[in-house]
């Protein structure tokens, strides 16, 4: 399912835990700008309510993510997530896939997954259900920046096989919240996978070098 030239390709942007679909928008304005003209941008919310719990002395939010949102919850009775945590169960996983699957109807033909963070670790998941044949994820490929296997052992299947769906993963060699150490097992997880590594920390980095990159992954897309 490639683009014509004309029309460009359309990626359904995953936003990382505590964002949402608008900010997520904001953060991402300058990858927009890079790719204005071949590819459009899509967004959708995750679908459940992300409780702000600061720390004392933490800074306040960032008013674009006051309705935050999350994928899924490593600590279903906090309400919480945690890339790290070791969870013998978590909540929310099956909610969010009918998320996705409802923008793919609702803001198709979707040519690729674009995800950040906790949105990246899902479009894995939702790479490897495509791989066994889940006709809800019509799709051609999977851009996954600062991304991670999920800990939680009841997504354990989900990496069980490799996973041949054309992937670039993104990873800041600075990044303090997903390490890259952390992106690049992920990616390990693909058959053939590209990596984009750059020198900042956990954003999605759209300068000269980047755009090169992007385009370079994009192009093969586009017919």
């Amino acid at each position: 399912m490639s683009a014509s030239t004309g029309e460009g390709l359309r990626l359904l942007c995953l936003h990382g835990y505590r964002q949402n679909a608008g900010s997520f928008r904001a953060r991402t304005g300058a990858l927009r700008k890079t790719l204005r003209g071949r590819v459009k941008l899509l967004y959708v919310d995750a679908p459940h309510a992300v409780v702000a719990r600061p720390q004392p002395g933490e800074a306040a939010s960032d008013p674009l993510e006051a309705d935050s949102k999350g994928w899924w919850f490593s600590n279903p009775q906090e309400g919480t997530f945690h890339a790290l945590e070791e969870a013998s169960s978590c909540k929310g996983l099956e909610e969010s896939l009918e998320a996705i699957a409802k923008a793919f109807v609702e803001q198709g033909p979707i040519h690729g997954l674009l995800g950040f963070s906790q949105g990246a670790a899902l479009v894995g998941i939702v790479c490897a259900l495509k791989q066994c044949g889940d006709p809800r994820f019509p799709f051609d490929f999977a851009i996954v920046v600062a991304g991670f296997k999920s800990r939680a052992a009841s997504h354990r299947s989900y990496y069980r096989e490799p996973i041949s769906m054309p992937s670039l993963h993104v990873l800041g060699e600075t990044d303090r919240v997903i390490p890259a150490e952390m992106s690049r097992e992920l990616a390990s997880h693909f058959t053939e996978p590209l990596t984009l590594t750059h020198p900042g920390g956990h954003f999605i980095p759209a300068s000269a070098p980047q755009k090169t990159a992007y385009l370079e992954f994009l192009d093969q897309f586009i017919k």
